[in-house]
């Protein structure tokens, strides 16, 4: 009989990301999911574990097939998987939960062991530019995606992947949390103010943040897996990497 389990969350993967050595980032990636233990409860993909996901009503990226069949095994187990969009993976439609994983919408309020969580990928929370806000609305929207679906499958992932190409990560750049005055932070800040909450972990912003709130709660943030492989655990009673 399985004893009372952990729960994983998990960020920012980019599979796919033509940095470092995205072959050796699969491989861990899939490693790590195969060597999570017995007693393991679920887990949440908290975003952006694809550089680019775009999928057509009957065609979907080719590749990954070690990840893939890491988290049919999991599920095959009994592991609840879940996971959320990301900015870069936002355009996941239905082929993950055909493969038996759930779609959460952030910020999404969970209670696991008793203890309450809001979770999400953490893009595009708090008071983010209007620059920012309007490019993830453009993406979200159905008529832009139902348009950018008319492109031949060549044309649209060379697009994804050029821009994929151009971000953040892939000039090296490391993000700077800047605590108090950072949009995630005044979201949480403000969130805890009316809903009781324990612990808010998010990812996105490749760098590692654990914070304490004004209210008591936790905001912790996954850093990205381009040098390491970095996850949190929750096992019913305290939170560990």
């Amino acid at each position: 009989m399985k004893q009372s389990g952990c729960t994983y969350f998990v960020s920012d993967v980019h599979l796919g990301l033509q940095v470092n050595d995205p072959a050796d980032r699969e491989r861990r990636f899939s490693g790590f999911l195969r060597s999570l233990p017995e007693n393991t409860e679920a887990l949440y993909l908290l975003g952006d574990i694809w550089d680019f996901w775009y999928e057509y009503r009957d065609v979907v990226p080719k590749g990954y097939v070690r990840v893939f069949s890491a988290l049919q095994d999991l599920m095959d187990r009994g592991v609840k998987v879940y996971f959320f969009q990301g900015n870069h993976d936002v355009w996941t439609y239905s082929y993950f939960e055909e493969l038996g994983m759930k779609k959460l919408v952030q910020p999404a309020l969970v209670e696991i062991g008793g203890k309450r969580f809001c979770l999400g990928h953490g893009d595009g929370l708090g008071p983010v530019p209007f620059g920012y806000r309007f490019l993830r609305g453009l993406f979200h929207n159905r008529l832009a995606q139902c348009l950018f679906s008319m492109l031949h499958p060549r044309i649209a992932f060379g697009f994804g992947n050029g821009w994929s190409r151009g971000n953040r990560l892939a000039r090296h750049e490391e993000y700077v949390f800047k605590g108090a005055e950072e949009p995630l932070y005044k979201f949480a800040e403000a969130y805890a103010a009316e809903n009781a909450v324990d612990y808010f972990i998010f990812g996105h912003y490749h760098t590692s943040v654990d914070m304490a709130l004004p209210s008591g709660a936790r905001l912790l943030v996954l850093k990205d897996w381009m040098e390491s492989s970095p996850y949190l655990c929750y096992d019913g009673d305290k939170i560990s990497c």
